[in-house]
């Protein structure tokens, strides 16, 4: 079989999804990635660096990858001994899984000439990052409606849902960033939080710290002690809509916009966000930590490949006939569709963007289901 090795420049297409189980996948396809050595990566062996810094595969893969030309400096095949230097062309050519969405789909609430505005559902990322690239908001807009080229002009965490905004030109992005700076453009959120939230206004400011290794931000306040506070300055309004004694529907609207703001001031208010693996307690093992396990275990994980595949007969083959694609020899994800180790419990937070408003407009987004359920 000839390979076809894709780069950022091939589009997503629509035929690339498949849809089971309440899941968007993508149908695994070989891709081209490229980087460049940084500074300190150089003075490292090719092998050494990827096992380092891409732990996702063990070490003998990347010694094969480099033996087969899958591993690539410049161009050309090299040694696994071969010592990279900076600003060195790296190509990395691989049998790519993609972790699964949820299936829901990228409602288009408004389409105006310079503007799109549509509803991102929750798990979904904003744009091509990590392992997505075709399961993302931006990647789905192109294959499904044609939508070739946006300007994100804010973003929303992978697990968040509600109402996202594009440009389609960067002009106009550029004036949505200078209303941002100045401050003249809101926007709001609805969270459902554990407990009895208090009435009237509550207002947070505290910093946030965020950790980029760990995936995680913290609260950094004043201990009285003279000891500067780390992390950026932070401020959210919160206000009660309803409560059923056991959760709240609560207004949120961010004066800042820290990562993971919203999460981590709710977290410190004592009122985290009711499914909020990573701040529902202030004791969550390390996002590292979660993954090395689920890497060290990725052997035996079955469940990224829908259960009614998983009966009688050979299932590489019959997995490859079913979705249309071929079981590469070298891939350490082959025949599941999934990546091993993706963390399949992180489907979508109960946290929605409601409203964004500026001088001139304002663009709305409908209260999800469980906003109502209260």
């Amino acid at each position: 079989m000839e390979i076809v090795w894709q780069t950022p420049a091939n589009p997503p297409e629509a035929h690339d999804y498949i849809f089971r189980n309440g899941k968007r996948y993508v149908r695994p396809y070989y891709f081209e990635f490229i980087s460049h050595v940084k500074n300190r990566w150089a003075g490292k062996t090719i092998v050494d660096l990827f096992s380092e810094e891409f732990k996702g595969r063990p070490y003998q893969y990347y010694v094969s990858a480099v033996k087969c030309g899958r591993l690539q400096v410049d161009g050309e095949m090299v040694h696994a001994n071969y010592v990279l230097q900076r600003s060195q062309k790296i190509s990395h050519f691989l049998h790519r899984h993609e972790p699964p969405v949820l299936a829901d789909t990228v409602e288009i609430l408004q389409d105006e000439n310079d503007v799109l505005t549509v509803c991102k559902p929750a798990s979904v990322p904003v744009h091509p990052c990590g392992q997505y690239r075709k399961n993302t908001v931006v990647g789905i807009l192109q294959a499904e409606h044609g939508h070739a080229q946006l300007f994100p002009v804010h973003r929303l965490d992978r697990l968040v849902s509600g109402l996202l905004i594009f440009a389609k030109n960067a002009e106009k992005a550029e004036n949505f960033r200078q209303q941002i700076e100045a401050g003249l453009i809101k926007k709001e959120y609805i969270a459902r939080v554990v407990g009895t939230f208090p009435e009237g206004e509550q207002i947070v400011d505290a910093n946030v710290n965020y950790n980029a290794r760990e995936g995680r931000s913290t609260v950094e306040v004043c201990d009285g002690t003279g000891k500067s506070v780390e992390g950026k300055k932070a401020c959210t309004k919160f206000e009660r809509i309803a409560t059923d004694g056991k959760h709240s529907i609560v207004l949120c609207k961010p004066v800042t916009g820290r990562t993971h703001q919203i999460r981590v001031h709710l977290q410190f208010m004592g009122y985290p966000i009711a499914n909020d693996a990573l701040y529902l307690t202030k004791d969550v093992a390390p996002r590292s930590g979660k993954r090395k396990a689920k890497e060290m275990d990725a052997s035996s994980l079955d469940e990224s490949l829908p259960s009614d595949l998983l009966k009688n007969g050979d299932d590489e083959v019959r997995t490859a006939v079913e979705f249309e694609f071929a079981i590469d020899s070298m891939c350490t994800n082959c025949p599941n569709l999934a990546p091993k180790g993706y963390d399949e419990d992180e489907e979508g937070l109960w946290l929605h963007c409601i409203c964004y408003t500026g001088p001139d407009w304002s663009y709305k987004c409908p209260y999800p289901s469980w906003a109502i359920l209260i």
